[in-house]
């Protein structure tokens, strides 16, 4: 894992720890989203180890058909056993933030875009993965989920994690655009996506947005009664 990599989800890592309070982990619910995910990564682990055909038959590589291989890709590794370790703890302390953020729903709506949007913005664009690397791999997965924290951080975080917002869009279009890192251009499609869901959210719940992203009751101004007339 390159040190700007690792640096860039440190940073995401900490804006999502900004936007929902980390002090309120502890008592928050455990993110069986989360849970279920990274069993399936330790699962695709586990079958490439006992499989040797699991790999070529899994992957996303662009030479075979297969309308399975976008999906099963994600929960593949392509690294060596440090790069697994990373992916796989990265996956679920990301994919927890996502879940309390976001809840379970939108969460797991955004991790079925952050398996079709690389690959459309790709396509449109032209960029074929030619990269075996890209192939395999929870990596991609995980810095758009991250990704889409920051953006909603920018709509409805404090101060500190909007900064964080601000660091991730500029470090993650510098790792892309400077070192060819396509971690940072996913990171970016998540933020970008996280922005518009988070937006969107604030402006059906009608009310104003707390720092973890859920509405809050906008209080009535003193010394006027709820439904009555103004007090004399």
């Amino acid at each position: 894992m390159p040190l700007v990599t690792a640096a860039l989800m440190a940073v995401l890592l900490l804006c999502g720890l900004l936007l929902v309070d980390g002090d309120t982990i502890p008592a928050r619910p455990v993110p069986w989203l989360a849970a279920a995910l990274t069993a399936l990564a330790l699962a695709g682990v586990t079958l490439q180890h006992v499989w040797a055909g699991a790999t070529p038959a899994l992957d996303a590589d662009p030479s075979r058909t297969g309308w399975w291989r976008h999906a099963t890709a994600v929960f593949l590794q392509d690294g060596g056993w440090g790069g697994v370790v990373f992916n796989l703890l990265t996956l679920a302390a990301v994919a927890a933030l996502a879940q309390w953020h976001w809840g379970w729903r939108v969460a797991l709506g955004l991790v079925v875009a952050g398996g079709a949007v690389p690959v459309l913005v790709g396509t449109l664009a032209g960029a074929g993965a030619d990269d075996p690397r890209d192939w395999a791999g929870s990596s991609g997965l995980t810095f758009f989920l991250a990704g889409s924290l920051a953006g909603a951080a920018l709509v409805v975080g404090p101060a500190g994690a909007r900064g964080l917002g601000v660091l991730t869009a500029a470090g993650g279009l510098g790792a892309w655009g400077w070192l060819a890192d396509a971690h940072g251009l996913v990171a970016v499609e998540g933020l970008v996506l996280g922005v518009a869901v988070a937006g969107a959210l604030a402006l059906r719940r009608g009310a104003p947005a707390d720092r973890s992203g859920r509405s809050v009751a906008v209080p009535e101004p003193a010394g006027r009664p709820v439904g009555g007339p103004p007090a004399a």
